[in-house]
Protein backbone atom coordinates (compact mmCIF):
# COMPACT_ATOMS: atom_id res chain seq x y z
CA UNK A 1 0.00 0.00 0.00
CA UNK A 2 1.43 3.46 -0.76
CA UNK A 3 0.41 6.65 1.19
CA UNK A 4 -0.25 10.40 1.24
CA UNK A 5 -1.20 13.64 2.54
CA UNK A 6 -4.73 14.45 2.02
CA UNK A 7 -4.30 18.10 0.40
CA UNK A 8 -3.71 20.77 2.79
CA UNK A 9 -4.65 18.52 5.92
CA UNK A 10 -2.10 17.01 8.85
CA UNK A 11 -3.66 13.65 7.39
CA UNK A 12 -2.07 10.51 6.31
CA UNK A 13 -3.95 8.50 4.15
CA UNK A 14 -4.17 5.06 2.27
CA UNK A 15 -4.32 5.65 -1.40
CA UNK A 16 -6.94 3.70 -1.19
CA UNK A 17 -10.27 4.24 0.47
CA UNK A 18 -12.58 1.81 1.76
CA UNK A 19 -16.40 2.83 1.11
CA UNK A 20 -18.57 1.46 3.79
CA UNK A 21 -21.81 1.95 1.89
CA UNK A 22 -22.48 -1.87 1.49
CA UNK A 23 -22.01 -2.26 5.26
CA UNK A 24 -25.37 -2.05 7.57
CA UNK A 25 -28.64 -3.51 8.33
CA UNK A 26 -30.46 -3.45 5.36
CA UNK A 27 -34.07 -3.54 6.72
CA UNK A 28 -33.24 -0.30 8.16
CA UNK A 29 -31.48 1.32 4.59
CA UNK A 30 -31.56 1.12 1.37
CA UNK A 31 -30.07 -1.19 -0.18
CA UNK A 32 -30.96 -5.26 0.05
CA UNK A 33 -27.03 -6.04 -1.18
CA UNK A 34 -25.42 -4.42 2.19
CA UNK A 35 -24.09 -6.90 4.49
CA UNK A 36 -24.52 -7.72 7.76
CA UNK A 37 -21.91 -6.87 10.71
CA UNK A 38 -20.16 -10.20 10.82
CA UNK A 39 -19.48 -9.79 7.47
CA UNK A 40 -18.68 -5.95 7.30
CA UNK A 41 -15.93 -6.87 10.06
CA UNK A 42 -14.17 -9.50 8.20
CA UNK A 43 -13.88 -7.32 5.35
CA UNK A 44 -12.96 -4.26 7.42
CA UNK A 45 -10.07 -6.45 9.13
CA UNK A 46 -8.84 -7.65 5.46
CA UNK A 47 -8.58 -3.94 4.29
CA UNK A 48 -6.54 -3.17 7.67
CA UNK A 49 -4.57 -6.39 6.92
CA UNK A 50 -3.79 -4.95 3.62
CA UNK A 51 -2.56 -1.27 4.48
CA UNK A 52 -5.94 0.39 4.45
CA UNK A 53 -6.41 3.31 7.07
CA UNK A 54 -8.61 5.28 5.66
CA UNK A 55 -12.52 4.72 5.84
CA UNK A 56 -15.70 6.63 4.66
CA UNK A 57 -19.19 6.19 5.33
CA UNK A 58 -22.30 8.24 6.35
CA UNK A 59 -24.81 8.88 8.64
CA UNK A 60 -27.15 8.68 6.08
CA UNK A 61 -26.21 4.83 5.11
CA UNK A 62 -28.62 2.16 6.47
CA UNK A 63 -30.25 4.79 9.03
CA UNK A 64 -26.46 4.83 10.70
CA UNK A 65 -25.55 1.44 11.10
CA UNK A 66 -22.90 1.29 8.38
CA UNK A 67 -21.29 4.00 11.21
CA UNK A 68 -21.59 1.29 14.08
CA UNK A 69 -20.46 -1.51 12.28
CA UNK A 70 -17.49 0.63 11.31
CA UNK A 71 -17.23 1.74 14.74
CA UNK A 72 -17.75 -1.34 16.64
CA UNK A 73 -14.95 -3.20 13.87
CA UNK A 74 -11.98 -0.75 14.08
CA UNK A 75 -12.14 -0.63 17.89
CA UNK A 76 -11.52 -3.99 18.12
CA UNK A 77 -8.64 -4.29 15.11
CA UNK A 78 -7.06 -1.15 15.18
CA UNK A 79 -5.77 1.84 17.16
CA UNK A 80 -7.40 4.88 16.79
CA UNK A 81 -4.63 7.24 16.05
CA UNK A 82 -3.60 4.53 13.18
CA UNK A 83 -6.98 5.10 10.91
CA UNK A 84 -8.64 8.00 9.38
CA UNK A 85 -12.45 8.00 9.38
CA UNK A 86 -14.72 10.53 7.55
CA UNK A 87 -18.49 10.29 7.84
CA UNK A 88 -20.96 13.03 6.19
CA UNK A 89 -24.08 14.91 7.16
CA UNK A 90 -27.43 15.30 5.19
CA UNK A 91 -29.07 19.12 4.96
CA UNK A 92 -31.84 19.91 7.12
CA UNK A 93 -35.05 18.54 7.24
CA UNK A 94 -38.61 20.16 6.59
CA UNK A 95 -39.27 19.67 9.83
CA UNK A 96 -35.88 21.21 11.43
CA UNK A 97 -36.27 23.68 9.32
CA UNK A 98 -39.85 24.55 10.13
CA UNK A 99 -38.92 23.97 13.88
CA UNK A 100 -36.06 27.06 13.73
CA UNK A 101 -32.94 24.80 13.75
CA UNK A 102 -29.76 26.74 12.27
CA UNK A 103 -27.33 25.11 9.97
CA UNK A 104 -24.91 25.44 13.36
CA UNK A 105 -27.40 23.51 15.26
CA UNK A 106 -28.05 21.14 12.48
CA UNK A 107 -24.23 20.27 12.16
CA UNK A 108 -23.69 19.68 16.17
CA UNK A 109 -26.83 17.60 16.34
CA UNK A 110 -25.75 15.40 13.03
CA UNK A 111 -22.13 14.98 14.47
CA UNK A 112 -23.01 14.26 18.00
CA UNK A 113 -25.44 11.30 16.55
CA UNK A 114 -22.27 10.16 14.15
CA UNK A 115 -19.76 10.16 17.23
CA UNK A 116 -22.23 8.53 18.60
CA UNK A 117 -22.31 5.47 16.37
CA UNK A 118 -18.77 5.32 15.82
CA UNK A 119 -18.06 5.05 19.65
CA UNK A 120 -15.65 8.29 18.73
CA UNK A 121 -14.25 10.89 20.18
CA UNK A 122 -13.66 12.74 17.01
CA UNK A 123 -13.69 12.01 13.19
CA UNK A 124 -10.66 12.59 11.45
CA UNK A 125 -12.59 14.42 8.29
CA UNK A 126 -16.38 15.45 8.64
CA UNK A 127 -17.70 15.63 5.38
CA UNK A 128 -21.02 17.67 3.97
CA UNK A 129 -22.40 15.47 1.40
CA UNK A 130 -24.66 17.16 -0.55
CA UNK A 131 -25.51 21.12 -1.47
CA UNK A 132 -28.08 22.56 1.16
CA UNK A 133 -29.36 25.07 -0.79
CA UNK A 134 -32.02 25.75 1.44
CA UNK A 135 -28.75 26.41 4.28
CA UNK A 136 -26.80 29.72 3.72
CA UNK A 137 -23.03 28.00 2.86
CA UNK A 138 -22.06 30.80 5.84
CA UNK A 139 -24.01 28.92 8.36
CA UNK A 140 -22.67 25.72 6.99
CA UNK A 141 -19.35 26.84 7.32
CA UNK A 142 -19.64 28.75 10.84
CA UNK A 143 -21.08 24.61 12.07
CA UNK A 144 -18.11 23.15 10.71
CA UNK A 145 -15.48 25.30 12.15
CA UNK A 146 -17.26 24.60 15.21
CA UNK A 147 -16.98 21.56 15.81
CA UNK A 148 -13.06 22.29 14.48
CA UNK A 149 -12.19 24.44 17.31
CA UNK A 150 -14.40 21.99 20.06
CA UNK A 151 -12.27 19.09 18.40
CA UNK A 152 -15.00 16.43 17.28
CA UNK A 153 -13.66 16.99 13.77
CA UNK A 154 -10.29 17.10 12.70
CA UNK A 155 -10.69 18.50 8.88
CA UNK A 156 -13.44 19.00 6.80
CA UNK A 157 -14.24 17.77 3.25
CA UNK A 158 -17.30 18.78 0.61
CA UNK A 159 -19.00 16.05 -1.61
CA UNK A 160 -21.32 16.66 -4.82
CA UNK A 161 -20.72 20.10 -5.26
CA UNK A 162 -19.57 22.01 -8.36
CA UNK A 163 -16.23 23.99 -8.37
CA UNK A 164 -17.60 26.76 -8.27
CA UNK A 165 -19.26 26.54 -4.87
CA UNK A 166 -16.46 25.04 -3.40
CA UNK A 167 -14.09 27.92 -5.03
CA UNK A 168 -16.72 30.35 -2.93
CA UNK A 169 -17.19 28.58 -0.02
CA UNK A 170 -13.23 28.35 0.75
CA UNK A 171 -12.91 31.60 -0.27
CA UNK A 172 -15.33 32.73 2.85
CA UNK A 173 -13.86 30.33 5.27
CA UNK A 174 -10.54 32.16 4.69
CA UNK A 175 -12.29 35.52 4.76
CA UNK A 176 -13.91 34.30 7.74
CA UNK A 177 -11.32 32.66 9.38
CA UNK A 178 -13.02 29.89 9.17
CA UNK A 179 -11.62 26.13 8.50
CA UNK A 180 -11.61 25.28 4.58
CA UNK A 181 -12.88 22.07 2.87
CA UNK A 182 -9.65 20.14 2.26
CA UNK A 183 -11.17 18.00 0.48
CA UNK A 184 -14.08 16.91 -2.06
CA UNK A 185 -15.39 13.95 -2.90
CA UNK A 186 -17.62 13.30 -6.42
CA UNK A 187 -18.39 11.10 -9.00
CA UNK A 188 -15.56 9.97 -11.19
CA UNK A 189 -14.54 7.24 -13.01
CA UNK A 190 -13.32 6.21 -16.24
CA UNK A 191 -16.61 6.00 -17.50
CA UNK A 192 -17.42 9.57 -16.06
CA UNK A 193 -14.63 12.54 -16.14
CA UNK A 194 -16.88 15.79 -16.14
CA UNK A 195 -14.48 16.97 -12.46
CA UNK A 196 -12.00 17.24 -15.26
CA UNK A 197 -13.96 20.69 -16.99
CA UNK A 198 -13.17 22.67 -13.59
CA UNK A 199 -12.81 20.10 -10.71
CA UNK A 200 -9.64 19.10 -11.40
CA UNK A 201 -8.06 21.82 -12.16
CA UNK A 202 -9.43 23.85 -9.05
CA UNK A 203 -8.19 20.75 -7.22
CA UNK A 204 -4.53 21.11 -8.32
CA UNK A 205 -4.20 24.48 -8.16
CA UNK A 206 -5.19 24.45 -4.47
CA UNK A 207 -3.78 21.44 -3.11
CA UNK A 208 -7.87 19.99 -2.40
CA UNK A 209 -7.66 16.52 -2.14
CA UNK A 210 -9.69 14.15 -4.87
CA UNK A 211 -11.33 11.23 -3.37
CA UNK A 212 -14.46 9.93 -5.98
CA UNK A 213 -16.78 7.98 -5.11
CA UNK A 214 -18.77 5.23 -7.55
CA UNK A 215 -14.76 4.74 -8.69
CA UNK A 216 -15.39 1.76 -10.37
CA UNK A 217 -19.03 2.88 -11.82
CA UNK A 218 -21.49 0.70 -10.00
CA UNK A 219 -19.38 -2.41 -10.53
CA UNK A 220 -19.44 -1.72 -14.45
CA UNK A 221 -15.63 -0.90 -15.01
CA UNK A 222 -14.69 -4.54 -12.99
CA UNK A 223 -16.86 -7.24 -15.38
CA UNK A 224 -16.66 -7.75 -18.46
CA UNK A 225 -19.32 -7.60 -20.78
CA UNK A 226 -22.04 -10.18 -19.94
CA UNK A 227 -20.84 -10.33 -16.31
CA UNK A 228 -23.45 -9.28 -13.79
CA UNK A 229 -24.33 -9.16 -9.77
CA UNK A 230 -26.95 -8.41 -7.24
CA UNK A 231 -25.86 -5.02 -7.35
CA UNK A 232 -25.74 -4.57 -10.99
CA UNK A 233 -28.64 -5.74 -11.07
CA UNK A 234 -30.96 -4.37 -8.01
CA UNK A 235 -28.90 -0.77 -7.97
CA UNK A 236 -31.73 1.55 -9.65
CA UNK A 237 -29.64 4.33 -8.87
CA UNK A 238 -26.43 3.22 -10.30
CA UNK A 239 -28.45 2.28 -13.67
CA UNK A 240 -29.60 5.84 -13.36
CA UNK A 241 -26.48 7.30 -13.71
CA UNK A 242 -25.21 4.24 -16.71
CA UNK A 243 -27.70 3.02 -18.23
CA UNK A 244 -28.57 5.93 -20.85
CA UNK A 245 -24.50 5.87 -22.23
CA UNK A 246 -24.32 1.95 -21.58
CA UNK A 247 -23.11 0.98 -26.17
CA UNK A 248 -20.86 4.61 -25.59
CA UNK A 249 -18.79 3.18 -22.40
CA UNK A 250 -19.03 0.17 -23.74
CA UNK A 251 -15.76 0.78 -25.84
CA UNK A 252 -13.79 1.87 -22.85
CA UNK A 253 -15.18 -1.07 -20.87
CA UNK A 254 -13.91 -3.29 -23.58
CA UNK A 255 -10.44 -1.66 -23.50
CA UNK A 256 -10.19 -2.09 -19.83
CA UNK A 257 -10.95 -5.53 -20.13
CA UNK A 258 -8.01 -5.75 -23.13
CA UNK A 259 -5.00 -3.87 -21.02
CA UNK A 260 -6.72 -6.28 -18.00
CA UNK A 261 -5.68 -9.46 -20.08
CA UNK A 262 -2.24 -8.19 -21.50
CA UNK A 263 -1.05 -7.52 -17.75
CA UNK A 264 -2.67 -10.56 -16.27
CA UNK A 265 -4.16 -8.56 -13.65
CA UNK A 266 -7.93 -7.80 -13.12
CA UNK A 267 -10.36 -4.97 -14.61
CA UNK A 268 -10.78 -3.45 -11.33
CA UNK A 269 -6.91 -3.00 -10.88
CA UNK A 270 -6.93 -1.32 -13.89
CA UNK A 271 -9.68 1.10 -13.84
CA UNK A 272 -8.27 1.76 -10.55
CA UNK A 273 -4.68 2.34 -11.92
CA UNK A 274 -6.09 4.81 -14.29
CA UNK A 275 -7.91 6.44 -11.64
CA UNK A 276 -4.89 6.90 -9.08
CA UNK A 277 -3.28 9.07 -12.03
CA UNK A 278 -5.49 11.61 -10.99
CA UNK A 279 -6.78 11.57 -7.81
CA UNK A 280 -5.65 10.94 -4.16
CA UNK A 281 -7.76 8.41 -2.89
CA UNK A 282 -10.36 6.73 -4.55
CA UNK A 283 -13.31 5.70 -2.46
CA UNK A 284 -13.73 1.86 -3.21
CA UNK A 285 -17.13 0.37 -2.21
CA UNK A 286 -16.47 -3.44 -0.58
CA UNK A 287 -18.62 -6.19 -0.03
CA UNK A 288 -16.22 -9.45 -0.54
CA UNK A 289 -12.74 -10.18 -0.28
CA UNK A 290 -11.97 -9.83 -3.82
CA UNK A 291 -12.86 -5.86 -4.06
CA UNK A 292 -10.60 -5.18 -1.17
CA UNK A 293 -7.36 -7.35 -3.00
CA UNK A 294 -8.09 -6.41 -6.34
CA UNK A 295 -8.53 -2.24 -5.24
CA UNK A 296 -4.93 -2.77 -3.40
CA UNK A 297 -3.27 -4.32 -6.45
CA UNK A 298 -3.75 -1.92 -8.27
CA UNK A 299 -1.96 0.46 -6.49
CA UNK A 300 0.96 -1.47 -7.79
CA UNK A 301 -0.15 -1.22 -11.43
CA UNK A 302 1.89 1.59 -13.18
CA UNK A 303 0.13 1.84 -17.02
CA UNK A 304 1.87 3.39 -19.61
CA UNK A 305 0.97 6.62 -20.77
CA UNK A 306 0.54 4.90 -24.18
CA UNK A 307 -2.11 2.95 -22.31
CA UNK A 308 -3.62 5.91 -20.34
CA UNK A 309 -4.52 7.71 -23.79
CA UNK A 310 -5.59 4.61 -24.72
CA UNK A 311 -7.85 4.31 -22.33
CA UNK A 312 -9.03 7.96 -22.07
CA UNK A 313 -9.54 8.36 -26.07
CA UNK A 314 -13.33 6.79 -26.87
CA UNK A 315 -14.86 8.80 -23.99
CA UNK A 316 -17.17 11.07 -25.08
CA UNK A 317 -19.19 14.17 -22.69
CA UNK A 318 -21.93 12.71 -20.01
CA UNK A 319 -24.48 14.86 -18.86
CA UNK A 320 -24.89 15.20 -15.23
CA UNK A 321 -27.66 12.45 -13.33
CA UNK A 322 -28.44 11.83 -10.04
CA UNK A 323 -27.11 14.17 -6.83
CA UNK A 324 -25.40 16.58 -9.05
CA UNK A 325 -28.42 17.13 -11.69
CA UNK A 326 -30.54 17.82 -8.86
CA UNK A 327 -28.02 20.66 -7.11
CA UNK A 328 -28.31 22.02 -11.10
CA UNK A 329 -31.91 22.40 -10.76
CA UNK A 330 -31.77 23.71 -7.17
CA UNK A 331 -29.44 26.45 -7.54
CA UNK A 332 -31.72 27.78 -10.51
CA UNK A 333 -34.48 27.68 -8.03
CA UNK A 334 -33.05 29.69 -5.74
CA UNK A 335 -31.13 32.88 -5.26
CA UNK A 336 -28.81 32.30 -1.93
CA UNK A 337 -26.69 35.21 -0.45
CA UNK A 338 -23.41 34.25 0.61
CA UNK A 339 -23.31 35.72 4.04
CA UNK A 340 -24.14 35.42 7.63
CA UNK A 341 -28.10 34.00 8.73
CA UNK A 342 -28.74 37.63 10.23
CA UNK A 343 -28.15 39.54 6.80
CA UNK A 344 -29.48 36.52 4.41
CA UNK A 345 -32.21 36.10 1.99
CA UNK A 346 -33.02 33.20 -0.41
CA UNK A 347 -35.80 33.66 -3.06
CA UNK A 348 -37.24 30.64 -3.84
CA UNK A 349 -38.76 31.12 -7.47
Amino acid sequence: MEYTKLGNSGLTVSRICMGCMGFGDASNGQHSWTLDEEHSREIIRHGLELGVNFFDTAIGYQNGTSEQYLGRALRDFASRDKVVVATKFLPRTNEEIQAGVSGQQHIEQMLTQSLKNLGMDYVDLYIYHMWDHRTPIYDILDGLNRMVQAGKARYIGISNCFAYQLAKANALAEKEGFAKFVSVQSHYNLIFREEEREMAKLCAEDNIAMTPYSSLAGGRLSKHPGETSKRLEEDDYARLKYDATAEQDSVIINRVAELAQKHGVSMTEVSLAWLLTKVTAPVVGATKFSHVEGAAKAVELKLSQEELAYLEEPYVPHQLVGVMAQNTAAASGAQHVWTSTGSRQADEH
